[in-house]
């Protein structure tokens, strides 16, 4: 089925890849892109699809949350922002549950839901002058609904040094907190995501599904209520004045009061 906010390519060898194709918003997740992204990974849950390629096009991979999504959560009832909450939630566990083995390709910036994405993936190749960070923080929200997938992949030791202080880093340092598992110069980008699609095709689909299921299974678990605790954790955090305050900063292009000069 077509989609507005993503395209899909399916290979002769049944390798689909999902572009997220908002390129003059740099990807921002919209309400509709969530939607999306949580539609297509239930038709390649049950499809002939063997390894999933998650890529964007434009500049950027995935620069967060949508500002027009922002500012109607800001608006909304506790109901909605728990709604929309939930969605993202829901859109995240559908892909960090596929059966089939996902490979980010992750150039520009991916920051807050889009280090989320990059946390799905099974394995994420980068390139040189991705910058990546965890932004919430600035605006007075917190990297909630994404957290059991960001930390589940970078450990708790390296994820005190990056999901609380907002800083952006670099492909490097990524590659240090294992948010990424290569870096490398863009004109290889395509090759190395290629070269980790490519042992999958040898490989006994039940058995790929089988292991991918085994290794969650023995991981930092991710259950239902784990995501209703980040949903509400969320949903609480919309409600502070700091909140108010650090969305009205942003969107007014002024300091928020905790700010310095």
């Amino acid at each position: 089925m077509p989609f507005e906010t993503i395209e899909c390519d399916v290979t002769d060898e049944m390798v689909c890849t999902v572009w997220l194709n908002r390129p003059e918003k740099h990807n921002a997740m919209s309400e509709q892109m969530i939607a999306d992204l949580n539609s297509v990974a239930r038709e390649i849950r049950h499809s002939n699809i063997r390894v999933v390629i998650l890529a964007a096009h434009g500049r950027s991979f995935c620069a967060g949350g949508d500002l027009q999504w922002m500012q109607d959560q800001i608006n909304a009832t506790a109901e909605k922002r728990a709604a929309g909450a939930r969605a993202l939630a829901m859109m995240l566990f559908e892909w960090n549950t596929l059966p089939q083995p996902v490979i980010g390709r992750i150039h520009g910036n991916a920051f807050g839901g889009g280090v989320g994405l990059a946390s799905i993936c099974d394995v994420a190749i980068g390139v040189h002058g991705v910058f990546m960070g965890l932004t919430e923080t600035k605006l007075g929200l917190i990297p909630a609904t994404i957290s059991p997938y960001v930390i589940a992949r970078m450990g708790e030791a390296h994820a005190r040094r990056v999901f609380m202080c907002s800083r952006r880093f670099d492909a490097a340092e990524a590659l240090k907190l294992c948010l990424l598992a290569d870096v490398v110069d863009e004109k290889i980008l395509d090759e190395t995501v290629f070269s980790h699609v490519l042992p999958y095709l040898s490989c006994a689909p039940g058995a790929v599904a089988a292991a991918k299921a085994l290794i969650r299974d023995l991981g930092p678990k991710v259950d239902p209520e784990t995501i209703e605790m980040t949903i509400q954790a969320l949903v609480g955090q919309w409600e502070t004045d700091e909140a108010a305050h650090g969305i009205g900063a942003f969107f007014g292009k002024t300091l928020p009061p905790w700010a310095s000069a």
